[in-house]
């Protein structure tokens, strides 16, 4: 289970048409977290319901962390819930534990050597994990990448095309609309607090 893993370092490998803010990284990152956890049994979907399970997830400290906060009883949390409630502030999260397994190193300036540089990627199997799932346009990985605009929508391959890997199930399929769902609601909160900010300045400017 490495997909929130695998898109970060997606992220940041691979130049988008825009930067992908850090509210919109954490919530899907959250969305990745149970794509994995239905993979490994860990949890199921009752509708849009997340009902732990039985299996087993990595060894993994934020993966601990996301197993030990699931609802555990009836009517147990809906998927867009655990989104806002987990996703908050998950994708720093995730740089620091990258960054303290050495996946993620700081490129310091020779002209500043005591500041903090910034993040880069370092040759590691987790970079090369990511960047093999990305080449074969792996439709979980692809999907994330699309709703946080990493990858364009035009730009996506067919997804029935020769030798492409096969497409996300109904559960899977779920998560991610939710993702989308998500995303969607998080733009049109900025959009009316840029509206009200714009309102608050004009009336001190006495327009």
């Amino acid at each position: 289970m490495t997909t929130p893993r695998d898109l970060l370092i997606t992220a940041m490998e691979v130049e988008p048409s825009r930067p992908v803010e850090r509210g919109e990284m954490s919530l899907a990152l959250a969305g990745a977290e149970l794509i994995d956890f239905l993979a490994a049994g860990v949890i199921t979907l009752d509708d849009d319901r997340i009902v732990p399970g039985g299996g087993a997830a990595v060894a993994d400290r934020l993966l601990d962390q996301a197993v030990a906060s699931l609802v555990r009883e009836a009517p147990y949390e809906a998927v867009s819930d655990w989104l806002w409630r987990r996703g908050r502030e998950l994708a720093p999260a995730y740089l620091a534990a990258l960054e303290a397994e050495g996946v993620l190193t700081r490129q310091r300036s020779h002209w500043k050597p005591f500041q903090d540089g910034q993040r880069v990627l370092a040759d590691s199997p987790d970079r090369r994990r990511a960047e093999d799932r990305w080449e074969s346009n792996e439709p979980v990985l692809v999907a994330l990448a699309t709703a946080v605009g990493i990858r364009d929508q035009e730009t996506e391959d067919a997804p029935n095309s020769p030798g492409a890997p096969d497409e996300p199930d109904e559960a899977v399929e779920t998560v991610l609309a939710a993702v989308n769902d998500a995303l969607i609601e998080l733009e049109s909160v900025k959009q009316r607090r840029a509206i009200e900010q714009a309102a608050f300045d004009n009336i001190w400017r006495g327009q």
